[in-house]
């Protein structure tokens, strides 16, 4: 029992006992007690006390019996009248101290009662960790299964697109011009008479083999209707694209009625567009399109073309013929990616073509290989090498005897991939030579240190445990640097990611001795090896880091300090490259596009650039305009303020030049 409280507190205490009171009166089972509160509080304090500590219920009754009560009764009431069954206990100890035994029953309460929320706590805390154990193993199985999905897509369209090309090839071989063009340049390699395979072809149809070869010419080349006028034709150039700037490369040379383009490319950015002024070979007949090289700014408008001209005749060399519908196609897809994400937006536009247009355009395509002539109409197009990349070809354009050599992107020097140009005699001496001026205004270090220096550079990171990003170009760069790595490092591992994987593949097709993917070397597993592969070098697209697979590896490379990050070619005033190298120079934090997000990282790896351009320097240029020494020479595919000052450079050395407008054989305009 709990004992009543001492006098001096007795009076303090009553309002509270009276209301305990009131509330135990209020219970029916409390008929034998006296009705009057003030004798139940007299005579039964002790079970009042009692009830008091027993019951929170009676507690709670109680509390409606004291709103009158003054505030310093009801200071203590908050303490007999609590909740806390401890804090009851405290307070009757503290006015009325009982027995030790009372006391020590409300210690051992009060330490039960922090066990007991000790273990609450213990509990709480185990069953967070085992949510925050679930919700990480939660969110690492969702990025797995993110990056499987996306290893699955990737190597799904790596097999829509090996599908793709093989059901190209097998409809263009299906095509009597294709299929004789392949077999004509065949045997016109193997020399006059085309060799045994031709003479046996011949003994058997009674026939020499010259006529053989006339009848698959016939094919190919098939005989132009009876001139009308008997006078030479005229041979007339017009720049339509490409010719004070870079990209929507396209030159429009036409004699007696026949009109060709030496390449038709797109000009780059967010929308592609077609070359400048291509309405104006679209105003007229078209015969052919003629392919320097398989780069989208030399021949990413053609499906377009091709398109709104069915019969239009496609020629490039082997190499190229098989290159181009690989970049079709991811052209293809990137502009139907890019259109989608403006319509979310609210933007418009559409496409230049699609994957129907891809594949139409890829059965016009025509070999043609190097020194062979090949007659279109009134003109004779003959195809030399230019360096640059596998297939890069420069053009002869003959017109009775005018002539017009078209450089293409040119290289003096070899490569991994590909040899130096070769100029053929019926380049030299021509009316005119339009040739390109990428790299006019520049001396580049002879290639060897330039390839020293990647070398070095490379083997410094990587001997120190770190990893190197370079982000290049799918077409040429990718494959030559790869090549280049591995003669010269063979023990450390590449890389190779996006498009240019797929081209590197392409390459060995078309050449065995171009072993890109083999030792060290091979294609990235991107979702595993993205934070897994931490030693070597990732070579992957796209080489300016607007977008693809590079900029997925720089976001985790570009924040460690051992790593690097090496640009390895031109980058635009508006690249994020460019914008990369100007954080680098001073310090700080990178912001680029991953996908439909802005993502920030800070810039701790080393960013530099390795210079390993596959166009000729202004040394370069100017030894192939005194090989080729021509009447008159136009400069394209370059900025006209170094287009200007290397004009005048050639006009010192007795080089005459002419605008970049439309030129005629005699006459520049």
């Amino acid at each position: 029992m709990t004992a009543a409280p001492p006098a001096p507190m007795q009076d303090a205490v009553a309002p509270v006992l009276r209301a305990v009171a009131l509330a135990v009166l209020d219970r029916p089972s409390a008929g034998r007690l006296p009705s009057d509160p003030d004798v139940l509080v007299k005579e039964h304090t002790e079970m009042l006390l009692s009830a008091l500590i027993r019951f929170p219920a009676l507690r709670r009754r109680a509390e409606d019996h004291l709103a009158e009560a003054e505030s310093g009764t009801r200071a203590l009431a908050a303490v007999l009248l609590n909740p806390d069954d401890g804090i009851v206990r405290a307070g009757l100890a503290w006015i009325a101290p009982g027995p030790d035994r009372t006391a020590e029953r409300a210690h051992r309460d009060a330490e039960r009662a922090a066990r007991k929320i000790d273990r609450l706590k213990a509990r709480l805390r185990t069953a967070q960790g085992r949510l925050d154990y679930a919700q990480r193993d939660a969110q690492e199985a969702t990025r797995l299964l993110a990056g499987t999905r996306e290893a699955l897509a990737e190597q799904q369209e790596r097999a829509d697109g090996l599908t793709r090309r093989l059901a190209i090839e097998h409809r263009r071989w299906r095509d009597p011009r294709a299929l004789a063009a392949a077999l004509l340049g065949v045997l016109e390699r193997a020399g006059a008479a085309g060799g045994e395979h031709v003479r046996a072809a011949a003994r058997a149809a009674g026939t020499s083999p010259e006529e053989v070869l006339s009848v698959v010419r016939a094919v190919v080349d098939p005989a132009p209707p009876p001139a009308a006028v008997t006078a030479e034709p005229g041979l007339r150039v017009v720049p339509l694209g490409g010719d004070d700037h870079i990209g929507g490369s396209c030159l429009l040379v036409e004699a007696g009625g026949t009109r060709v383009l030496v390449d038709a490319g797109l000009r780059p950015g967010d929308r592609a567009e077609p070359p400048r002024d291509i309405a104006q070979a679209l105003d007229g007949p078209l015969d052919a399109v003629i392919v320097t090289h398989a780069h989208n700014d030399h021949c990413g408008y053609i499906p377009a073309l091709v398109a709104g001209r069915p019969g239009l005749r496609v020629l490039a060399t082997p190499e190229t013929t098989v290159l181009m519908p690989v970049m079709w196609a991811d052209t293809a897809k990137v502009m139907a990616a890019r259109a989608r994400g403006r319509a979310r937006w609210g933007g418009s536009g559409g496409v230049l073509y699609g994957p129907r247009d891809v594949d139409v355009a890829a059965r016009r395509c025509e070999e043609l290989a190097f020194g062979v002539p090949r007659r279109i109409g009134a003109l004779t197009v003959e195809l030399f090498p230019a360096g640059h990349i596998l297939g890069a070809a420069g053009v002869v354009v003959r017109a009775g005897d005018r002539r017009v050599a078209v450089s293409g992107d040119i290289s003096g020097f070899r490569q991994e991939t590909v040899g130096g140009c070769a100029v053929p005699e019926s380049a030299r001496g021509a009316d005119l030579l339009v040739m390109e001026s990428t790299c006019c205004a520049e001396d580049h270090d002879a290639r060897d240190l330039r390839v020293d220096g990647l070398v070095r550079a490379v083997a410094g990171i990587c001997g120190d445990g770190g990893r190197v990003l370079i982000p290049a170009f799918a077409l040429g760069r990718a494959q030559e640097i790869a090549l280049i790595l591995r003669r010269h490092l063979p023990e450390v591992p590449v890389r190779i990611d996006g498009m240019a994987a797929d081209l590197a593949a392409v390459y060995e097709s078309l050449d065995p001795g171009l072993r890109v993917l083999e030792g060290a070397a091979a294609v990235t597993d991107r979702s595993a090896e993205l934070d897994a592969f931490r030693t070597g070098v990732v070579i992957s697209t796209s080489g300016m880091l607007a977008g693809g697979p590079a900029v997925e590896w720089a976001r985790r490379i570009l924040p460690e300090p051992g790593g690097a990050v090496f640009l390895s070619g031109y980058q635009d005033e508006e690249s994020p490259g460019r914008a990369l190298l100007d954080v680098a120079g001073r310090g700080g934090d990178f912001t680029f596009r991953d996908h439909d997000a802005e993502v920030t990282v800070p810039v701790r790896a080393r960013v530099d650039t390795v210079r390993l351009s596959a166009h000729a320097d202004r040394r370069g240029l100017l030894g192939i305009a005194d090989e080729i020494a021509a009447r008159e020479i136009m400069l394209v595919h370059g900025m006209p303020g170094r287009q200007h000052t290397f004009a005048e450079t050639l006009r010192v050395r007795g080089h005459r030049t002419a605008g970049t407008r439309a030129w005629h054989a005699g006459t520049p305009a």
